[in-house]
């Protein structure tokens, strides 16, 4: 199953004080600190709709990195935005966040299974208030043992929803190397909080009007992040642009039919040997940006 979106992905216009948008409202800086950057989705999201960002540029000096998750407050309904998206704005309930580390993202959901391990899973995936493991733990890094099939499909299935790979993954910037670079970024070699990388967040129904939240790292999926999340009210996107991470955009996924700027976008790179010749075309500054990005 596809989920058939029309809607173009933008950030809220209600965010936390240290947050800037640009003027098209896809991306979000904080200009200052560390905290008070938590933003949401402008508009709630569909049944296996993926809220996919790319981290822009980063901010030395900082402890932790980017969070992302769901919250069923509607942002319009805030006295006030929290100043941490852990604990603040989960201690206020009906919201769903996970913080984006280094190497520990993926779910271990066996946890459960092993004797005295009900206490770690509930932290861990049960409807749960502080989700993921936090900056300063030293957890697994989850069961590798199961075959990578990331890239081997056109797309990612996570239950019965298709998205589209081609934008799940970051590209290389521009530059002498970017050819082979992208090769290196196609195989999940970049670090899910550097530069480039990509992180998403979505919801799968799983019945009674409950969901599990699943997350999204440069094409691979995290497992349900957390379980049994209330659908009854519709669910927004929370982006955290924290600490380290200091700025982020929206990458547009198309799940149907291409747009005409993408069917564009894809006859001109078919045509010329990588990203960095496209400098040499007669074409405005704003395309050729968006066929070298995108």
């Amino acid at each position: 199953m596809e989920c058939f979106s029309d809607q173009f992905m933008e950030f809220h216009p209600i965010h936390g004080r240290n947050v800037q948008l640009d003027q098209s409202g896809t991306q979000a800086t904080r200009v200052e600190s560390f905290a008070n950057g938590v933003c949401f989705s402008k508009n709630s999201l569909k049944p296996g709709e993926i809220f996919l960002i790319e981290i822009e540029d980063k901010e030395l000096g900082w402890c932790g990195h980017l969070r992302v998750g769901l919250t069923a407050t509607d942002p319009i309904n805030l006295e006030e935005v929290p100043e941490y998206s852990i604990p603040d704005l989960t201690d206020l309930g009906d919201s769903w966040v996970f913080a984006i580390t280094r190497n520990h993202n993926k779910i271990i959901e066996e946890v459960n299974a092993e004797a005295g391990g009900q206490e770690a899973g509930e932290v861990a995936l049960a409807g749960g208030r502080r989700l993921g493991r936090g900056e300063d733990e030293d957890g697994g890094e989850g069961n590798n043992s199961r075959p990578k099939t990331f890239f081997t499909d056109s797309h990612l299935h996570i239950d019965n929803f298709r998205i589209p790979r081609d934008k799940l993954v970051g590209r290389s910037r521009p530059g002498r190397f970017s050819h082979i670079l992208d090769d290196l970024y196609k195989t999940n070699t970049l670090p899910p909080t550097a530069r480039r990388s990509r992180i998403g967040v979505l919801y799968v129904p799983k019945g009674q009007e409950l969901a599990d939240m699943h997350i999204v790292i440069n094409g691979e999926d995290m497992g349900a992040s957390a379980k049994g999340i209330p659908t009854i009210q519709p669910l927004y996107a929370v982006v955290d642009v924290f600490a380290a991470t200091k700025c982020v955009r929206i990458v547009q996924v198309e799940y149907g039919f291409c747009s005409l700027q993408t069917l564009c976008r894809k006859v001109i790179q078919k045509h010329i040997v990588h990203r960095m010749a496209i400098d040499w075309l007669e074409l405005p500054e704003a395309l050729k940006h968006y066929c070298k990005y995108e």
